[in-house]
């Protein structure tokens, strides 16, 4: 999708929208989460590139047909560099979530799209791991059940804060019991982990577009609904992502 038109956004985001009828203040309401799922789209569309491109200069084909790392790869996968690749997009969003409010808009665009370039090189390794065919189908399934749930968080008119708050805690835990799993790398764990990860980052998404709907307001400037926007694309982002990544875990086929 293409992004917004910057003009256009001030005008619907701006004081003259705060003083018109509903009917502007709901365009101006769709313009801004169209630039919250277009910046998402976006950051996935760089995800998916970056991790394709870092994947080929990883990769290479030996003269009998196996496959082998490359120096680059085995620096990034079997290094301890790997640390930094897989800790990186977490350094990322802490920068992201504690320092939007001091930044431009701009630069909250370009540090998403950075974060989203660093996620790519990180999330590489599954193409090591899972054939094509798995990431591929595990992607549309994602895609299809994200839309879904991402529809209802926005139609809906239930309150969803208490749900949310319950998911929240649901998330706490599943942090915990991963860091655990990393020591015992128990695979009936992992199993029972991706299971949860996948309901509780759908229930997630339903309640992230919810709160991202109701930061709207149309009084805001184009700097801060800008960087709304952002901030909501990475929520939106994340979810999208962990649900992926779970599918896949759960349902993909790997490499011989």
């Amino acid at each position: 999708m293409s992004d917004f038109d910057r003009n256009a956004t001030a005008a619907r985001w701006g004081a003259g929208v705060a003083r018109a009828g509903s009917a502007e203040i709901d365009q101006g309401l769709r313009a801004y989460m169209l630039g919250v799922y277009n910046n998402m789209v976006l950051g996935l569309a760089i995800t998916g590139l970056a991790a394709l491109g870092t994947n080929m200069l990883a990769v290479t084909t030996t003269a009998t047909g196996q496959m082998a790392l490359t120096g680059f790869g085995q620096a990034i996968y079997q290094s301890p560099l790997r640390w930094v690749v897989m800790l990186a997009p977490l350094a990322f969003v802490f920068f992201i979530s504690f320092r939007i409010d001091r930044m431009t808009a701009a630069s909250a665009r370009t540090m998403f799209f950075a974060f989203a370039a660093v996620m790519g090189l990180s999330l590489s390794s599954i193409l090591l791991v899972y054939t094509g065919t798995s990431v591929t189908r595990a992607f549309f399934i994602t895609s299809a059940a994200f839309a879904g749930l991402s529809l209802y968080g926005y139609t809906t008119k239930r309150d969803l804060s208490a749900f949310g708050s319950f998911l929240v805690m649901g998330l706490i835990g599943l942090v915990i019991a991963s860091l655990v799993n990393l020591f015992i790398q128990s695979s009936a764990m992992q199993f029972g982990l991706s299971c949860l990860s996948v309901l509780i980052f759908a229930g997630l998404t339903a309640w992230d577009t919810q709160a991202i709907k109701e930061m709207f307001y149309a009084n805001d400037d184009y700097e801060v609904a800008t960087k709304k926007s952002v901030n909501g694309a990475l929520m939106l982002y994340l979810d999208f992502i962990n649900i992926f990544t779970s599918l896949l875990n759960l349902t993909g086929s790997r490499n011989q």
